[in-house]
């Protein structure tokens, strides 16, 4: 997708994976499907409340981890974000609101920084994670719903904000 037709208005992509952590430190989970629940995080994900109740990356942003990383083949899974979404610009988000599928929407607090648990996945993921946001954002869900891969991720900006929150 060109730049161009991301900034067009609103940036629209979808989700590519969801990742559940029953608990810290647990393998992570990908799933079809989840429900996202206001004010707390993905029912049987471990994170819930606070500003981080949900995470994010980007699908092109990973790519260009395992570039540097020089395996094109390294699982999502091992940066332990919930959301994997394509086609969307996540640092441009940060301080905006995301919507996803026909209900949730999350507000963007900020970067996601890559702890040290990284290196425990794979050698070198933690730097290479550090660099233009690669890590992704996290945020609080406002709106909750049903979540499906396939379904369309999209900044939402201006006016359309206004009809999110009568």
């Amino acid at each position: 997708m060109k730049q161009a037709e991301l900034y067009a208005g609103y940036m629209a992509g979808r989700l590519a994976a969801i990742y559940l952590r029953p608990a810290a430190r647990t393998p992570v989970k990908e799933a079809a499907s989840a429900e996202a629940v206001a004010g707390c995080g993905l029912s049987g994900d471990h994170a819930g409340g606070g500003s981080r109740q949900v995470s994010l990356m980007s699908r092109e942003a990973w790519a260009d981890v395992c570039a540097d990383l020089g395996d094109p083949q390294i699982e999502p899974r091992g940066r332990r974000a919930n959301l994997l979404v394509e086609g969307v610009d996540l640092p441009g988000s940060i301080g905006g609101r995301i919507a996803i599928g026909p209900g949730c929407v999350i507000a963007v607090v900020a970067e996601l920084a890559p702890c040290r648990l990284m290196d425990d996945f794979r050698p070198g993921l933690q730097n290479a994670l550090k660099p233009a946001c690669r890590g992704g954002v996290y945020g609080k869900i406002v709106r909750g719903g049903a979540l499906r891969v396939g379904d369309e991720v999209k900044i939402v900006t201006g006016n359309e904000q206004k009809g999110l929150f009568a």
